[in-house]
């Protein structure tokens, strides 16, 4: 019996180490992540051993779900995580969704550093974007990144498993943010260079127009997008793009232009078309007059279309003879039906430059046949500046009477105070010259040149002048019989200087006074009461004699009044 008991004791000593020897080799800590065994199942939880003093229980919605196992039963080997080796109840706390998670942040992390892509299955929506399930991890999705284009219904996205790039990760926040549209459009590019690769300058092909903007239409090729940009949809004027293509059409394109390192294709349409530039000059010789219809309307002039393809620009300066500074719309609207003249085609820059107003007679040239030099007109005031006066007349071109034109005798500065803006003025057409656009016309021409008028004056002979003013510095005069006018200083009213006051002059009056200059040509006259009685004065004494005689100045004067008053007497 002793040695029963012996054998009996060592036994359980040997179970004892052996035990304590199980758990120093499956040392077992809190936060850890550990194998087990599932030794039992139980309604919806899972019975583990994971080698503790007791067994722990985990849900079974643990172990199912997107890309995870399949049925669980007692034998299966799994990893879980312990968060307590023994609750109040004598059981280890364990989860199998934290144990993955532990995992998956292994390899997320070891993939986020090697910028590799991870599979994940989007599934829920939240405030700003979606939650991706990575293998346990949970993840952000932002809206802007689930595809290159806005989408507007993510469900057929929703528990499909699919690549996305990790680009942003926090272990301590436990923040992962994952972008779709990454993986998209690295496998759009890969996509598109291949395509471009297979593509060539000058090559024609078909696409599908799939979008139109103002500026052109973007066109499939088959996996890749071009522009055909609206200049290069037709030879003509292009408004809108869908006035040439609809999306959803199919199109012939040619391949303008591949760049390589943008995959950027510029494709055209009327490329594939005859070029209505060619042979252009022979077509439309200059001076030619056509009618286009007007296009485009625009501050330096309008585009008149003169067939498909080919446009050419009216000038502001070429719209209108006497319109110079009036915008194009004012005499001219889209889409009217205009004559025009060719001034100058460039075939090599593509410009052809038109005329409107050479279609018409220039309103000067029609002046000038009508109203020679030397007939008279009428016209309004229009404008009155420093240097004369302008005249609106017939065909709508201005006549300009100098200052110098206003009057024979007065000054222009004075008369043209005499005029204001509308005024009916009628004047002589004194010179036309058309290539200035220029119409002289001449107000004081109508009354005659009074020095032209004036017969043969001569220096000496004695005239009558009527006070048309008085003045301190003289007398302005009128010689009778003339419209010829003068003015006579101080120093010439008379020969004794005391007499020699204006004052004692009054308007009206009239008097003889001696020519002392005439000059036709310069216009001028001179007169001079002083000079006529300096020559009565000399007549008298040639007459009567000299002061030698003995018979005194007085006496020879007096002598000569009585003879003078016998003759008016008579």
């Amino acid at each position: 019996m002793s040695a029963g008991l012996n054998v009996s004791s060592s036994a359980r000593e040997d179970f004892a180490a052996l035990l304590e020897e199980s758990f120093l080799q499956h040392e077992i800590t809190e936060g850890s992540v550990v194998k087990g065994t599932v030794v039992g199942i139980e309604k919806d939880v899972a019975v583990i051993d994971i080698g503790a003093k007791t067994e722990g229980r985990v849900p079974l919605k643990e172990f199912t779900g997107p890309g995870r196992e399949g049925e669980l039963k007692v034998g299966d080997e799994v990893e879980v995580y312990v968060d307590r080796i023994e609750n109040a109840l004598g059981e280890a706390v364990i989860s199998r969704d934290k144990a993955r998670r532990e995992e998956s942040w292994v390899k997320l992390e070891k993939a986020f550093e090697a910028n590799e892509r991870v599979t994940g299955t989007i599934f829920n929506q939240v405030k700003g974007g979606y939650t991706v399930d990575l293998d346990g991890a949970v993840a952000f999705l932002p809206r802007s990144q689930v595809d290159i284009r806005p989408v507007r219904d993510v469900t057929p996205l929703l528990g499909t498993p699919q690549p996305f790039q990790i680009l942003k990760m926090d272990r301590r926040r436990g923040n992962i943010v994952v972008s779709r549209r990454t993986v998209l459009e690295e496998s759009r590019a890969e996509q598109r260079s291949e395509l471009v690769a297979n593509l060539e300058e000058g090559q024609v092909i078909d696409g599908v127009v799939k979008n139109i903007t103002e500026y052109g239409a973007f066109v499939d090729l088959g996996g890749i997008d071009g522009l055909l940009h609206v200049t290069d949809m037709a030879w003509r004027r292009v408004n809108h793009p869908s006035e040439v293509v609809t999306i959803g059409q199919t199109v012939k394109v040619k391949i303008i232009k591949i760049n390589h390192e943008t995959h950027r294709i510029s494709l055209g349409i009327k490329q594939l078309l005859a070029d209505p530039w060619e042979g252009i000059a022979a077509r439309y010789p200059e001076e030619a007059k056509l009618k286009g219809r007007v296009t485009n309307i625009t501050d330096y002039g309008a585009f008149v279309e003169l067939e498909p393809g080919i446009e050419g620009l009216i000038h502001v300066s070429e719209m209108s003879w006497t319109k110079k500074n009036v915008h194009p719309g004012k005499i001219v609207s889209t889409s009217q039906e205009v004559e025009v003249q060719i001034l100058e085609v460039d075939s090599v820059k593509r410009r052809i430059s038109l005329g409107l107003k050479q279609t018409l007679q220039n309103p000067w040239d029609a002046f000038a046949e009508k109203h020679p030099v030397g007939s008279e007109v009428e016209g309004e005031v229009k404008n009155k500046t420093e240097f004369g006066l302008f005249i609106g007349l017939e065909g709508d071109v201005d006549g300009m009477v100098h200052l110098s034109d206003l009057d024979w005798n007065r000054p222009g500065e004075q008369v043209i105070e005499e005029f204001k803006k509308g005024d009916m003025v009628r004047a002589q057409v004194l010179d036309v010259d058309v290539e200035k656009e220029r119409i002289s016309l001449g107000v004081k021409q109508l009354g005659g040149d009074p020095f032209a008028e004036a017969g043969e004056v001569k220096k000496g002979q004695i005239v009558t002048c009527e006070v048309v003013e008085v003045k301190d510095s003289g007398l302005e005069v009128k010689l009778v019989d003339t419209d010829m006018q003068t003015f006579i200083r101080r120093a010439e009213l008379a020969r004794d200087r005391g007499d020699q006051r204006p004052e004692r002059f009054a308007a009206g009056e009239k008097f003889d006074a001696r020519v002392i200059q005439f000059d036709r040509k310069a216009r001028r006259v001179q007169v001079s009461i002083k000079a006529l009685e300096v020559a009565e004065e000399k007549e008298a004494m040639a007459q009567f004699g000299s002061a030698d005689s003995g018979a005194s100045l007085g006496d020879i004067l007096g002598a000569a009044f009585n003879k003078k008053k016998g003759g008016d007497e008579e």
